[in-house]
């Protein structure tokens, strides 16, 4: 009887060690480094960051129109009215910057688009949000802030 329970109790604790082998290498349950999964020995390529894509004019004008119609209180009329000048001043903006033109030159001619845009915003806008227009491009077209509502503390 003890002869069989020594062998069951050996059969068992041979079980354990054999499981903790397989599963942690070498046997010393994972404390040695050359044991266990391996890495290799090359070196791994870094990961590729690819170069943004270059917005369209569109696509630019669109991510500025909300904070543009929420904060000068636009109509659907002069939102369609602002996006279309601003993508035509945009699409110009971009020309000009391709064809990488003498500084003297691209200068003239941006100052010449922005004369072209304050323009045709002023016959496009009524006065005032006009006005207000150009003190949000002057503040750099920053999403206006609301103010927070503090509450009342109970006591």
């Amino acid at each position: 009887m003890k002869s069989i329970l020594k062998s069951l109790l050996f059969l068992v604790f041979m079980s354990i060690c054999l499981e903790s082998y397989g599963q942690f290498g070498m046997g010393n349950m994972g404390r040695d480094p050359y044991s266990g999964r391996r890495q290799s020995l090359a070196p791994q390529e870094p990961m590729r960051q690819d170069k943004p894509e270059n917005l369209t004019a569109e696509q630019l004008v669109d991510a500025q129109m909300p904070s543009l119609t929420e904060t000068l209180g636009l109509s659907v009329f002069e939102e369609a009215v602002v996006r279309t000048i601003l993508v035509n001043s945009v699409q110009k903006r971009i020309q000009l910057q391709l064809l990488k033109l003498d500084p003297e030159k691209t200068k003239e001619s941006a100052e010449r688009i922005q004369k072209e845009q304050e323009e045709a915003l002023k016959t496009g806008l009524p006065i005032d949000k006009y006005e207000a227009f150009v003190a949000l491009q002057e503040d750099g077209f920053k999403k206006s802030k609301k103010k927070k509502k503090q509450k009342k503390k109970k006591s």
